[in-house]
């Protein structure tokens, strides 16, 4: 009886903590999503179409990554500058 009420305890526990682990990479995802589709938002429409790497790099870039080019932006006179910059 006791080991029933151990495992179902550990049961819960366990589904509690994976859906908290599930949530935050799910932001964590979300927060880069939307970062990157502001970032590919933004240099299009200052430096025209973006060339096919520039894309990839964003698309594989981090949070931190991206809001270094976000806030390069600001600043950058072309498109190297930006990714250079950051």
């Amino acid at each position: 009886k006791g080991l029933r009420k151990g495992l179902r305890r550990g049961l819960w526990k366990g589904r509690q903590e994976g859906r908290q682990e599930g949530r935050q990479e799910g932001r964590q995802e979300g927060l880069q999503k939307g970062r990157q589709e502001t970032l590919l938002r933004l240099l299009t429409r200052r430096f025209g179409p973006l060339p096919a790497d520039a894309v990839a790099r964003l698309k594989v870039a981090t949070v931190e990554e991206l809001d270094g080019w976000l806030d390069q932006l600001l600043v950058a006179t072309s498109l190297d500058e930006v990714f250079e910059g950051a």
